[in-house]
């Protein structure tokens, strides 16, 4: 009996042990379970704050892209606003220059010609002489042709800003005129001559005239949409040389050059012209007057 005893409480005895381990373990796993729930809310509450802070990020970032987008159409609009005040400041600041598609270029060089008229009829050593009144002693026509060109210099496209749509010029020209050719001169133009003898035998005499000019230029460009301008020169300097020269064997005289034309730009760099000019000389260069007046066209080429 006292050894169906032992073993009942033997038995107890395991089935207490196992019981109480069977309880740990359970514990165990259930602490195990329980902190395993914590982690994963951790972790799910540490990626719904990342999540947040994405959806914050993003949200700035969208705030700053119409924030960067609205300063772009800011500029935009400042940038048309300055090219249309541009546009609108144009017409009176560079409209003396611009010309509504008229050439540009600051040099142009042109070709004249036309007719000329002197004030009095030439006389010369070979033509009239007083000294030795001997000789077919013709006069030359007052009427002559003439042919010359020259330069225009642009210095300023606006009177150095005190005058919009008016350009200031440096021109400097040249011209040839012709009053008569084969004109009988006197003794001095006889083959031999008079004076020592000879046959009355009268040679032929070309009577003609240098003219080199330098003088400001105004352009007006009032009428620049019609690619038409006109011009004037209220004073400029003339040196004149006369052929053949007068009695007293003198070939220069100084001279003042008074002018006005109209040009047109027919085509890019290429224009035409009309003008008239008169020449103004004090006095007579030994008993010689040569001032006169010419009226011609003109052809310019801009480079």
């Amino acid at each position: 009996m006292n050894y169906l005893s032992q073993k009942k409480w033997s038995l107890k005895l395991i089935i207490c042990a196992c019981l109480s381990v069977l309880m740990l373990m359970t514990a165990a796993q259930v602490f195990a379970q329980d902190t395993a729930a914590q982690r994963i809310k951790q972790l799910e509450n540490t990626l719904l704050e990342i999540q947040n802070e994405l959806n914050r990020i993003k949200a700035e970032s969208s705030q700053t892209t119409r924030k960067v987008e609205q300063i772009q159409e800011t500029s935009v609009q400042t940038t048309k606003k300055v090219e249309q005040i541009q546009q609108a400041s144009i017409p009176a600041e560079k409209k003396s220059f611009d010309f509504n598609g008229m050439s540009q270029k600051k040099i142009m060089l042109f070709f004249r010609g036309g007719y000329g008229r002197s004030d009095e009829h030439r006389n010369g050593v070979s033509l009239e002489s007083r000294v030795a009144p001997v000789g077919a002693q013709d006069q030359a026509d007052r009427h002559a042709w003439y042919t010359g060109a020259g330069f225009d210099f642009q210095l300023t496209k606006d009177t150095w800003g005190f005058i919009p749509k008016t350009e200031i010029h440096a021109e400097l020209m040249f011209e040839y005129k012709q009053y008569g050719h084969g004109v009988q001169g006197n003794v001095f133009a006889n083959e031999p001559t008079q004076l020592a003898g000879g046959a009355y035998n009268p040679r032929g005499v070309t009577v003609n005239q240098f003219t080199l000019t330098a003088a400001p230029k105004i352009k007006f460009n009032h009428f620049a949409e019609y690619k038409i301008r006109p011009w004037i020169i209220p004073a400029g300097l003339a040196i004149h040389v006369v052929s053949p020269p007068t009695e007293s064997i003198t070939v220069l005289e100084p001279g003042i050059m008074f002018a006005g034309g109209l040009e047109y730009n027919i085509w890019r760099d290429f224009f035409i012209g009309a003008d008239a000019r008169y020449q103004l000389t004090a006095g007579s260069l030994d008993g010689t007057k040569i001032g006169g007046m010419t009226v011609g066209g003109y052809i310019g080429i801009g480079f």
